[in-house]
């Protein structure tokens, strides 16, 4: 089925928020957000102009622990990036995430930018994405020319010419065996076509379930998120994981200082600290545990996820959105899916304390209808 965008949630007219009937501003509020990406607080502001400030935003799965900054000398910001600088970026990203060198490593300005040029890497024809993910994989492919259907089991991306798997997907967590998109990669290549894996969430994923290490054998391009685990989602930076020959291609097309001279800095510091990083996913394995003890207390069974979000099915969406929306907490909904919501970690015990007491108000004034 071709993927169009969907269309707007039914909206019930005398559906309870927070103790009381929606009005047309709550409505258009949830019909509005959903076609957002989640992370745009003047769009919240607009949505709820009453709620007073500060504003506590759990629509994105970026980290709320950011790696820690350090201060860069001010020749890194007056000099254009050094290529020498990128190399070793390429080869310390490819040792962090298991694939099999520098030369099959291609840094970028984010993973939003490597879309569509990974999307050309196939001659227009019919790209197949497996549903429902993120949508921006849709719109990348249609900007390189192809036309876009959805698929509902790897064994339905087989015909495609670009087919495209969210792994861990978002926003459900879902995860595809890395033998099988493998074997999936192989199949495409030997036939011309080529599986993108977007990885984004697989440095929080289950251990080995990257293909990262396959991408050279199976013809595969592998995107990996920097901002997201980090929480440095602001320095813009990705990469593609890709055959060299692919590599090469998407390099050139980028071009020089494809990669800033700040990011370059934190991305160096960030991949090299293997210490901190094992210590953030026990972290946000403990804080994922929290929020899902929160939920379940609310009556909000975990359906998904992944320790930077969890993920939220067959509930209330709208009358959940608006209720906390009007105490100033963001959360992620969806058009494809109006009755889910996505939940990112609250960053610490004060923002843990607000989240309960909103859904906890919430809870009690749908029972006093």
């Amino acid at each position: 089925m071709t993927l169009q965008p969907p269309a707007r949630p039914p909206i019930a007219e005398n559906q309870p928020i927070d103790g009381h009937s929606p009005g047309i501003k709550e409505t258009a509020a949830f019909a509005d957000a959903v076609a957002d990406h989640g992370g745009n607080l003047a769009r919240a502001r607009a949505l709820f102009p009453d709620t007073p400030a500060p504003w506590l935003d759990l629509s994105t799965g970026i980290n709320p622990h950011h790696y820690p900054l350090r201060a860069l000398g001010a020749e890194v910001f007056a000099r254009l990036p050094e290529e020498a600088r990128c190399r070793e970026l390429a080869a310390l990203a490819a040792t962090a995430y298991g694939a099999p060198g520098a030369a099959q490593t291609v840094p970028a300005a984010g993973t939003q930018l490597l879309l569509p040029l990974v999307a050309g890497l196939v001659p227009p024809g019919r790209a197949a994405v497996l549903s429902t993910s993120y949508a921006e994989h849709a719109r990348a492919a249609r900007l390189a020319g192809h036309a876009v259907t959805e698929a509902e089991t790897l064994a339905e991306l087989e015909t495609a010419d670009l087919a495209i798997v969210v792994n861990p997907n978002n926003p459900d967590g879902r995860v595809a065996a890395r033998e099988d998109l493998a074997a999936l990669g192989r199949r495409l290549s030997a036939r011309g076509g080529l599986l993108v894996v977007d990885e984004a969430f697989m440095d929080v994923g289950p251990s080995g379930a990257s293909v990262a290490g396959d991408v050279e054998a199976a013809g595969i391009v592998a995107l990996r998120s920097f901002g997201k685990f980090f929480g440095l989602a602001g320095v813009r930076l990705g990469f593609a994981l890709a055959p060299r020959e692919l590599a090469r291609r998407l390099s050139a097309r980028l071009g020089p200082w494809a990669v800033s001279s700040p990011a370059l800095e934190y991305g160096l510091a960030a991949l090299g600290d293997a210490d901190w990083q094992a210590e953030m996913r026990a972290r946000l394995g403990g804080e994922a545990q929290r929020l899902d003890t929160l939920l379940a207390e609310t009556g909000l069974p975990v359906a998904g996820g992944t320790s930077l979000f969890r993920y939220l099915d067959d509930v209330p969406a709208q009358e959940i959105f608006t209720a906390l929306g009007r105490r100033g907490i963001l959360v992620r909904a969806f058009e494809a899916r109006p009755r889910a919501l996505r939940l990112g970690l609250p960053a610490d015990d004060s923002a843990f304390l607000r989240l309960a007491d909103a859904l906890r108000a919430w809870r009690e004034g749908t029972r006093s209808i």
